[in-house]
């Protein structure tokens, strides 16, 4: 596309004019030279539109978001100041059931970072077969900036100011980044009194009390560990003595962590917001975590030695667990990586161009739509158990989990071995597929 010779009388001007370079339709409020991670979510679409067949025709569908939600959030500040925070809310794909996906708290989300999301929990929910389409939220808000009275305002406001997509048949938010059980309870109470009626269903990742399920908190971790032992088990490696790194040591990184030394593996190097630790023979993870819990973040551990951050990631390891935010594993760190496996905890730490190079290095990637999909899939089992009232036993919970992750992961493994590609663009081509042939059958309307 080319702007006309007399600019002032173009049915163009005024208007974003996408590069000549540009291989896609994008819409007037992205900026076509910093896509951010809608860019990297795109090149996977992509990628594996080559293996969709006759579901190719549908494949924009995956290309544009169904509705985006950006929404203002004025609240009273302690000192009595008003401040506005900008939030989000993009349903991406409703095709296989209602929209499910996190609401993060942090201080640099963007439109482009909670589409990607969106997009990538479309793709997860299909991947693993549950009933959902995607969706994600997000506020921007440096939570450590404030207090629990103005997160909780801000919480409430932003619920009722989705309020209008959200609900258990439409879209169901969970915690994310920065976000918990806490948070959870307030937009339920919010969501509830805003419509009458007490609707345990339209958040999961709730207060056992308030409807959550068993085995939620734990699942996603469980679901990386989960995935990897399948993996070693594929490739023959031990998980026995394996050394592991974890970059993030919340609920993903720290409770996978946990499960692989209680397997016997030796997570070696932890890293998160606040510093690296390291210890050769292993780190004492129970001990870790402790305390976390009790200050913050693995900086001045004890029982380890101080790492420079980007030393992190040329640890030699075998097992690499990203369990932080996204775009970490790229062109600088990813030539450095010394591990045989990476585990994807995080939403999108790899970009396109890392994967690349990991590929061609040996590593074997286990992508975040399937690797972390533990935590949907036991939000699916909270969803259900909320509308049926009836609730699980943990070890019910974790089972099912396990046997849900391990089919999956079978199946991905199957095609990528079948179509010669990387465990990723087999997932997209399970999940995609999924996808296209809901929208497919259910045709267009009107």
């Amino acid at each position: 596309m080319t702007q006309s010779a007399t600019p002032d009388h173009s049915p163009h001007a005024g208007k974003r004019i996408a590069p000549k370079h540009a291989t896609h339709a994008l819409p007037s409020y992205l900026d076509p030279e910093h896509l951010g991670p809608w860019g990297i979510y795109l090149q996977q679409v992509d990628r594996v539109t080559p293996y969709l067949g006759h579901l190719a025709k549908w494949v924009e569908t995956l290309k544009r978001p169904k509705r985006s939600l950006i929404v203002d959030i004025p609240i009273e500040l302690d000192n009595g100041t008003i401040a506005h925070f900008e939030g989000y809310r993009v349903q991406h794909n409703l095709s296989r059931g209602p929209g499910k996906g996190g609401v993060r708290f942090h201080q640099d989300v963007t439109l482009s970072e909670v589409m990607a999301l969106s997009a990538w929990m479309s793709i997860k929910n299909a991947a693993v077969n549950v009933p959902y389409g995607g969706a994600k939220g997000g506020i921007r808000i440096d939570p450590r900036q404030y207090s629990q009275n103005e997160l909780e305002k801000v919480a409430r406001r932003y619920t009722s100011e989705i309020g209008l997509i959200i609900g258990p048949t439409k879209d169901i938010p969970a915690p994310d980044v920065n976000t918990n059980e806490k948070v959870m309870a307030w937009m339920m109470d919010t969501y509830s009194m805003n419509t009458g009626a007490t609707a345990t269903g339209v958040v999961t990742g709730k207060p056992i009390d308030l409807g959550g399920s068993l085995g939620r908190r734990e699942a996603t971790g469980r679901g990386v560990f989960t995935v990897g032992v399948e993996a070693a088990k594929l490739t023959g490696l031990s998980i026995e003595g394996a050394r592991v790194a974890v970059q993030g040591f919340g609920n993903v990184g720290g409770i996978a962590g946990k499960l692989f030394a209680e397997a016997g593996a030796k997570v070696v190097a932890v890293q998160d917001h606040t510093g690296t630790v390291y210890r050769d023979t292993g780190l004492d993870v129970d001990a870790l975590l402790a305390h976390v819990q009790q200050t913050g973040g693995v900086k001045d551990f004890g029982e380890a030695d101080a790492m420079a951050d980007d030393e992190f990631w040329a640890v030699d390891c075998d097992i690499l667990i990203p369990a932080a935010l996204e775009g970490q594993i790229n062109k600088d760190t990813a030539p450095r990586i010394r591990a045989k496996m990476v585990i994807e905890g995080a939403n999108g730490p790899t970009t396109p161009t890392a994967d690349d190079i990991l590929r061609d290095r040996g590593v074997l990637v286990l992508p975040d739509v399937i690797a972390n999909a533990g935590g949907v899939t036991v939000s699916y089992f909270e969803w259900v158990q909320d509308f049926s009232s009836f609730f699980w036993t943990e070890e019910e919970i974790n089972q099912r989990l396990v046997k849900i992750m391990q089919d999956a992961f079978h199946g991905v493994w199957e095609v990528a071995q079948h179509h010669k590609v990387t465990l990723r663009t087999a997932t997209f081509i399970v999940a995609c597929s999924r996808i296209l042939q809901a929208r497919e059958l259910r045709g267009l309307y009107p």
